[in-house]
């Protein structure tokens, strides 16, 4: 099914699949967080789940791990399993809870243990090929 998604050039997020799909993505991702370049990648994972927009993971190595710090509270996701949480600090201002990450995910989605993802309504900006992210 995720083919004929890719085969037609158009996606609809009714067509996806349940339990969600893994797809390797090698659009160019962008992110700018209080002013500063927190991740700039053409790696990511999208989950694609059924009536619910494409969430994007980008590698550790992508992220300015340095402007991260360990937040408070975790989540549960039936597929994924638990995610934990990190702020985006930078001198005194913070993004709350602005990035997650499943360290240790269930076995269908071990391809993103370590891998971030974030709320692009919380970031000053994020891109895809250049196109702007509309949350």
């Amino acid at each position: 099914m995720v083919d004929d998604i890719a085969a037609a050039g158009v996606e609809r997020v009714a067509d996806y699949p349940r339990p969600p799909a893994l797809v390797a993505s090698d659009q160019r991702i962008e992110v700018i967080a209080l002013a500063e370049v927190l991740v700039e990648t053409n790696v990511s994972l999208r989950v694609l789940e059924r009536f619910h927009p494409p969430t994007v993971y980008v590698p550790p190595e992508a992220v300015r791990q340095d402007l991260l710090e360990p937040a408070a509270g975790r989540s549960f996701c039936e597929w994924k399993g638990v995610a934990r949480y990190f702020s985006v600090v930078v001198g005194e201002r913070r993004l709350e809870r602005a990035l997650w990450s499943y360290p240790q995910p269930t076995e269908a989605f071990a391809a993103l243990a370590g891998w971030f993802s974030l709320y692009p309504a919380l970031m000053d900006g994020c891109w895809m090929n250049g196109e702007r992210v509309e949350p």
